[in-house]
């Protein structure tokens, strides 16, 4: 196995480009989803791990989710998986330590949200201190308060107004020098926030509003930028556009679907979630089988979200409502138990195909990161790309720091 490395200098493009490849070379293995396939591309050429998958339970698919070692499917699964897992080493960024957080700030923040701070806030090695820091999305601002040392003064951009009252009411209570704002960061004066003396930072915002920072932070010349990025299917076209050159050349055109799979792991659901999950699936499946069939047609038919609710209904009203709602006119007399078995075999095999698939979630995280760090490397920023935080705090535990 290669020695993790905090990805800099020419090794965020060497990096990016072997991804690029190995993304572009295994598109038939992750790209189709299970869910939305009878059959995969890719069964037909390699039967023998299709065959073993497909034997596997729906408790054995739950239990390899946490313990990847737990079997060792046929090849050539396990070559896949080592070239995935090497291809997505990255170091854990230096703990530069931080001053302890004053008395009582992390007060109604939920525990893991503090920890995910903390460990974020402990990375930001920079060259020049900074004096003025900008949190982006910030919610209540609980970040941008635990940055804050003296000398600092700390301005929070938040679209909701409820939030920043009562940031500001926080910052006001903890007499810190913060500056509370209600701002659309996708609006185009939203630029005029921003100076060259502002150093932004960004804990999971999503799709386009991190990438609305790079952008705008970029253009104004500010001096530090640091951002853990999620939710990268949160975008307003159907389609990714890709931001650096090599991005912008590679073979990849990636859809949302495709922009959703590395946001398809957790590591925090309950298990009542996992249920209510797992329940929700299996009908869906069952549905998907039932119309196939009513309408003589092997395509997968797209269902709206629907309330939790639903999962209370009798299976044969579950999916007669459904029907409704999809103008769907059922003929004949369905027959509802073997349906609803079907749906729950279904779903294992759904599940333990999708492990295949889930070898290339960390691989495309990285490789949508890095594009975000080359292109503000074009922008005459230094770049760093490594992890602030253990995967079980957060899988979104990518953070890009970048210093003019």
């Amino acid at each position: 196995m290669p020695t993790p490395q905090i990805l800099q200098g020419p090794l965020l493009l060497d990096r990016f480009q072997a991804l690029d490849h190995f993304l572009a070379r295994h598109q038939p293995l992750w790209r189709p989803r299970p869910f939305h396939h009878l059959q995969l591309p890719w069964e037909a050429d390699h039967p023998e791990l299709a065959t073993h998958l497909r034997q596997c339970t729906l408790d054995h698919a739950e239990a390899a989710d946490v313990d990847t070692t737990l079997d060792a499917p046929p090849q050539p699964f396990l070559s896949w998986a080592n070239e995935a897992r090497d291809l997505s080493l990255t170091a854990d960024l230096p703990d530069i330590g931080l001053p302890a957080a004053p008395h009582r700030l992390d007060v109604n923040v939920p525990g893991r949200k503090w920890q995910q701070i903390e460990a974020f806030t402990r990375r930001l090695d920079y060259r020049c201190t900074p004096t003025h820091w900008i949190d982006w999305c910030a919610g209540k601002g609980h970040l941008g308060r635990r940055l804050l040392q003296p000398g600092q003064h700390l301005t929070c951009l938040e679209y909701d107004p409820a939030l920043v009252t009562a940031g500001a009411a926080l910052s006001q209570h903890h007499q810190l020098p913060a500056e509370h704002i209600q701002q659309d960061v996708m609006a185009p004066h939203c630029a005029q926030r921003l100076t060259p003396e502002a150093s932004v930072v960004a804990l999971h915002a999503c799709g386009d509003l991190h990438v609305r920072l790079l952008q705008l932070a970029s253009e104004r010349g500010c001096p530090q930028i640091a951002i853990a990025p999620c939710c990268y299917n949160r975008i307003s076209g159907a389609h990714y556009r890709a931001l650096s050159a090599p991005a912008q050349a590679s073979p990849l055109h990636l859809t949302l679907d495709d922009l959703a799979l590395p946001l398809s792991e957790t590591v925090t659901a309950s298990a009542r979630t996992r249920r209510q999950r797992d329940l929700s699936m299996s009908r869906r499946l069952s549905f998907d089988l039932l119309q196939r069939e009513q309408r003589g047609c092997d395509d997968y038919l797209p269902t709206p979200s629907l309330p939790v609710d639903w999962l209370h209904k009798p299976f044969d009203q579950y999916c007669q409502d459904l029907a409704a709602l999809k103008a769907l006119p059922l003929q004949g007399q369905p027959d509802w138990p073997t349906l609803e078995a079907a749906g729950w075999h279904r779903l294992a095999e759904v599940r333990n195909l999708e492990r295949v698939r889930n070898l290339f979630r960390r691989p495309l995280e990285l490789w949508l990161v890095l594009d975000r760090a080359l292109f503000l490397q074009q922008q005459n920023y230094r770049v760093r790309v490594g992890s602030f935080c253990a995967h079980r705090l957060t899988p979104r535990n990518l953070l890009l720091l970048a210093e003019r």
